[in-house]
């Protein structure tokens, strides 16, 4: 039968005092505590090709799992959006009507212009205008956009510039105005001495 060692038999007799009856006490609580569990001969003979390989696949399993998450929560996010976006306007096409406008007699003839008009947007209409061969102004004056109702200027949707006539300029603008049927735009520069709302350079296409 094995015998369990004293203290003394450990550490000897020299150390005395505090320390002693510190030593003293930890000996008890191991002896108390007993032996550690013994080690299954899987442990003891260290991983293996087996276990390092189920490891890695269940880690690649769990990543592959949450990226799938990850894009399936993305996935509905952007038809959430999207369906919501189709719902407020109504269609899927961000234009709801285009006006060819031609230049007049104060424009070299090949000035002309497309003016897009999207779909209501916060009780704004935004606008998209592409405009060539118009001459460059004076500085500090601007060609400007009018909404046409009934044949009768109804308001301004925007100002812009001409920096190189031989380019087409492509402008952003908008009517604040709720748009009626028959409604129409025409793009005028200033008369003399800036006078507004001046010349039209650009109407209608009547073809």
């Amino acid at each position: 039968m094995n015998r369990e060692p004293t203290l003394d038999e450990l550490i000897g007799a020299d150390t005395t005092g505090a320390e002693r009856q510190r030593l003293q006490h930890v000996h008890e609580l191991l002896l108390e505590a007993g032996p550690p569990p013994e080690v299954s001969p899987e442990l003891e003979q260290g991983p293996n090709l087996k276990m390092t390989v189920g490891k890695r696949r269940r880690v690649v399993r769990q990543r592959a799992l949450l990226l799938l998450a990850a894009a399936l929560v993305l996935s509905i996010i952007f038809l959430g959006g999207y369906a919501v976006g189709n719902q407020r306007g109504g269609t899927k096409s961000v234009t709801a009507v285009t006006v060819k406008l031609m230049g007049t007699s104060a424009v070299p003839k090949n000035a002309q212009a497309s003016l897009e008009v999207g779909h209501r947007h916060a009780g704004n209409w935004p606008m998209t205008l592409t405009a060539v061969g118009l001459p460059r102004l004076a500085p500090h004056y601007y060609y400007e956009v009018y909404l046409i109702r009934g044949g009768k200027l109804s308001g301004s949707c925007g100002t812009f510039r001409v920096t190189n006539s031989r380019r087409a300029v492509t402008v952003t603008l908008n009517s604040p105005y709720t748009l009626e049927k028959g409604d129409s735009w025409i793009v005028t520069r200033p008369g003399p001495g800036g006078a507004e709302p001046g010349t039209t350079v650009l109407r209608p296409s009547t073809a």
